[in-house]
């Protein structure tokens, strides 16, 4: 019995002491939780960081439908907004996430402006993108303003990928700086993979929010005056390759259209982002997944055109 004690004893004495081996393995438990911590702290603090409004909220007119009875259209989820006072007129789904395809390249165009002047010079440092392109050549040199037309025309993913190559980077950053914008826009149900939106998987937006960035990119003077364009030649620096582009929007320069952006994938199906003038004021447009976007964008401007009563607001 003694023995049995003595041998707890020094078992115990001999569990108690450090173990030299086991301390750096302790330590390095302690920093992933910590580092795991301070990410969590930081998500938590710019979700509930208050950003200055992107869109100025300064109106004194609220619009109402007269007639509230909408046509049947073939696309999942569509939306029409008062582009001023962010009023929504009509929804369907319009919380949903659906995929935006080429609509990316508003916000690939918005991003490219805060850091591009039109003249800058940018190269094509690879090629081989699927999809709409236009055939530009590894090395060719175009200027940042004939891409914007390339990428936001026909819609070329080959522009949309230059532009997005030629930031400091490369596509990753640039990518990384297009979601800290939709954070900064307060569109939290968006998100973007690439700059061109080919990754149904990993881009995404709900119609609510499409519509948002839509307002905000024609408040921009150089992107409204490109997505009105229907036709635009442009060429390299070098003065070797010319390329004549056309508007994909079929709606633009008709009842009151003034753009913005086409897009499309197999999963996607029809995307279309109108803006829309009548009266005066500005409407968009969007419908997502949708069998005949056009002809779906059609009937909703019919339904509005003639359609809304604009309030007067006093204070």
């Amino acid at each position: 019995m003694k023995g049995l004690l003595y041998s707890l004893d020094h078992a115990v004495i001999n569990f108690t002491k450090p173990n030299v081996f086991l301390l750096p393995f302790v330590l390095s438990i302690l920093l992933i939780i910590i580092s795991v911590v301070d990410i969590y702290l930081q998500e938590i603090i710019l979700k509930n960081t208050i950003f200055q409004p992107p869109i100025s909220a300064n109106v004194n007119e609220y619009p109402l439908l007269k007639n509230k009875a909408a046509p049947e259209i073939s696309a999942k989820a569509a939306i029409i907004m008062d582009k001023d006072s962010q009023v929504v007129l009509y929804a369907k789904n319009p919380n949903l996430r659906f995929s935006p395809a080429s609509t990316t390249k508003i916000m690939t165009a918005l991003t490219a402006l805060e850091h591009f002047n039109l003249t800058d010079i940018l190269t094509v440092k690879s090629t081989g993108t699927e999809g709409s392109v236009i055939g530009l050549s590894e090395g060719e040199r175009m200027t940042f303003g004939d891409l914007l037309y390339a990428m936001l025309l026909p819609s070329a993913n080959d522009a949309a990928f230059v532009i997005a190559q030629n930031y400091p980077g490369g596509v990753e950053k640039f990518v990384n700086k297009m979601n800290e914008n939709t954070r900064r826009f307060s569109l939290y149900n968006m998100h973007f993979g690439d700059p061109a939106g080919l990754l149904d998987h990993e881009d995404y937006t709900t119609p609510i929010d499409l519509a948002r960035l839509a307002s905000i990119s024609m408040d921009n003077k150089v992107l409204s005056q490109i997505v009105s364009s229907k036709r635009k030649i442009i060429s390299d620096v070098d003065s070797r390759n010319t390329y004549e582009i056309f508007n994909l929007n079929k709606l633009l320069g008709f009842y009151g259209v003034n753009g913005i952006k086409t897009g499309f994938t197999d999963e996607a199906g029809g995307v279309l982002v109108t803006s829309k003038v009548e009266n005066g004021h500005t409407l968009i447009i969007v419908v997502l997944r949708s069998e005949d976007r056009f002809l779906d964008t059609q009937r909703l401007i019919n339904f509005v055109s003639g359609n809304i009563n604009y309030l007067s607001i006093r204070p």
